[in-house]
Formats: C-alpha cells, sequence, structure tokens
C-alpha cells in the first residue's frame, strides 16, 4: 500500500512537472529571465533523493501501511492541496525554477500577503515530512530534511533577491 501511494504521489509530482515546463517555455518566450539555475538543479536533486531515500527505507524498515503511514498521507494531500492552490494562484507564471517576466506582478491574494512563501513553508516542507511519515523513513527525515532546508534557504534567498525590485 506504500508504494502505492507513493507512485500515486510522485506521478502527481511529475503532472506539476509538466505544468511547469509549459509554463516555463512561456515564460521565456515572454522574455523572462532564470535566476539561479544551477541551484534549482541542486534543489530538484535533493527533492528526488528525499522522495527515493523515503522510499529505499520502507523496503528496508519493512514498513506496513498503517496510523503513522495514514498521517503521512493525509500530510501530503493536504500539501498537495496548497500546491494546486498556489499553481492556480500564481497561474503562467507558476514554475519548480525562478522565473522573473519583464512585467512580474507580485501576487496580493490573501495567502501570498499572509504566508512567505508558501509554496515552501505549506506545500513542500509539509510534503517532505509526510512523504517520510508515510514510508516509515526517520532516518531520511533525520539527516534529509534538515539538508533539504539547508538548500532551501539558498533558494528563498535567490528568490528574494531576483524579487526584490518588484517589492518597491
Amino acid at each position: 500500500m506504500i508504494t502505492v501511494c507513493f507512485i500515486l504521489i510522485f506521478a502527481i509530482r511529475l503532472y506539476t512537472l509538466s505544468i511547469s515546463k509549459r509554463h516555463e517555455q512561456a515564460l521565456l518566450a515572454a522574455g523572462a529571465v532564470e535566476h539561479g539555475a544551477a541551484h534549482s538543479k541542486r534543489l530538484a536533486a535533493a527533492h528526488i533523493a528525499f522522495y527515493f531515500g523515503a522510499l529505499i527505507e520502507s523496503y528496508l524498515r519493512g514498513a506496513a501501511f498503517d496510523g503513522v503511514s495514514a498521517f503521512g498521507l493525509t500530510l501530503v494531500v493536504l500539501s498537495l492541496g496548497v500546491l494546486f492552490y498556489v499553481i492556480r494562484e500564481l497561474g503562467e507564471i507558476w514554475t519548480v525554477k525562478i522565473y522573473i517576466h519583464p512585467q512580474h506582478q507580485l501576487k496580493q491574494s490573501w495567502l501570498f500577503r499572509h504566508v512567505r512563501h508558501p509554496n515552501y513553508f505549506l506545500n513542500i516542507i509539509p510534503e517532505l515530512i509526510g512523504i517520510a511519515f508515510l514510508c516509515h523513513a526517520w532516518t531520511t527525515l533525520s539527516f534529509g530534511l534538515p539538508i533539504y532546508g539547508a538548500i532551501l534557504a539558498v533558494r528563498i534567498k535567490q528568490e528574494e533577491a531576483a524579487m526584490r525590485h518588484l517589492r518597491g
């Protein structure tokens, strides 16, 4: 059951990646500039490593779907709900990379006014924690999340720098 849930979650993430790729192409065609390209690759690698580290740990532990897994799955489902809300709110400017369009406007919806970087703090971090709980991947959580957090902190600084001129 853990593997089935993992595969479904991974398929959803691949679908969101296809949305990102479509948006990237349109942004580039409209003159957008990418920031932090090399670091985006590190972040993507860390995300994939965390996912598959958790799955491998699940197999090594012989983990079975239980209440802990159900909690993790619930956390992932809620975080994916936030992801799709963010994608809808940001529309064509949402990507997994940092692109700034010449006419880029900061979103002023309730969520973006009250939560700085909701995609990171309400989607990605809870998603990774949820994956770890789903898989009973305590080692991946203990070591992988701090490493991912350090990489994400750099990403947030890059995003802030890229958007500094928009905050006026």
